[in-house]
């Protein structure tokens, strides 16, 4: 090889641009941005110089463009290139409000291109180890360069997104997360045995918990194909998840037998 080609492969490694977007932080940075606007100027833009003082930055510091760049990618901030000002997306506002933040973290992680590649390929299935998951992300588009970095910053953003509670080597959906579907229209007939009080369950049935409803939502349509290890996977979760609903009954004596009647006289 020539000194002249040599030259030539170096520079091409140094130019290489992954073709596949993620963040250079984690999400948990791109929610502290959300918050920080929040704060100081709710749902209206927020001015740089604003935004860098309530996270403690420099606003011309690199560490503040990267936390920008982060927070667009999960899809928190919105502005015009060479704005002078940024605001929060709906889902912006969503992380940013406490009561639904966990839906709004686990939609910010899917927001990212190469993490919902990535759920997609694995979902409900064993994360390879870190060398290959790697190689999985290089496959997709991440640069050879950038790929640990990339890991690393997927397994931080899935944890903080919630795709590990069920399962610390699995992504999962968040129980809870998501849209329920809609409950079944009820005919005529069964209007009228509830009002009558004949029904056959007594009455209108309970409530079902988010954390039951969010696998039942996960439920394939009859006929379609379910991997035996899957199913196996989704009764564990749904057992898992009746012990952490409900209580146990306590166990009952049998009662005590009665008193032999004295003998007679």
């Amino acid at each position: 090889m020539t000194a002249e080609s040599a030259s030539q492969n170096k520079d091409d490694v140094k130019r290489e641009r992954s073709t596949i977007e993620f963040p250079y932080m984690d999400l948990d940075d791109a929610v502290e941005v959300a918050k920080a606007i929040h704060r100081t100027t709710g749902s209206t833009p927020c001015q740089h110089d604003q935004l860098a003082a309530a996270l403690n930055l420099s606003m011309n510091s690199s560490g503040y463009r990267v936390r920008i760049s982060t927070a667009r990618l999960f899809g928190l901030i919105e502005s015009d290139r060479g704005a002078s000002a940024v605001k929060l997306t709906e889902l912006g506002q969503m992380t940013a409000d406490t009561a639904r933040e966990r839906e709004g973290k686990a939609k910010a992680f899917l927001n990212v291109p190469l993490f919902k590649k990535i759920y997609e390929l694995n979902r409900g299935k064993q994360l390879p180890p870190p060398a290959a998951l790697e190689r999985e992300m290089a496959g997709l588009g991440v640069a050879e360069k950038q790929k640990e970095r990339a890991r690393q910053v997927f397994q931080r953003s899935a944890e903080v997104a919630g795709f590990f509670e069920l399962d610390k080597s699995r992504l999962i959906m968040p129980t809870g997360v998501g849209d329920a579907p809609p409950p079944p229209a009820a005919d005529a007939k069964s209007d009228e045995d509830e009002s009558n009080g004949s029904g056959g369950g007594g009455g209108k049935p309970p409530d079902i918990d988010p954390i039951i409803r969010g696998l039942l939502v996960r439920l394939p349509k009859s006929g379609a194909v379910w991997p035996e290890a899957e199913r196996k996977l989704w009764l564990q979760l749904l057992e898992g998840s009746f012990k952490l609903i409900y209580k146990d009954a306590g166990v009952k004596l049998p009662p005590p037998p009665p008193p032999f009647p004295p003998p007679p006289v």
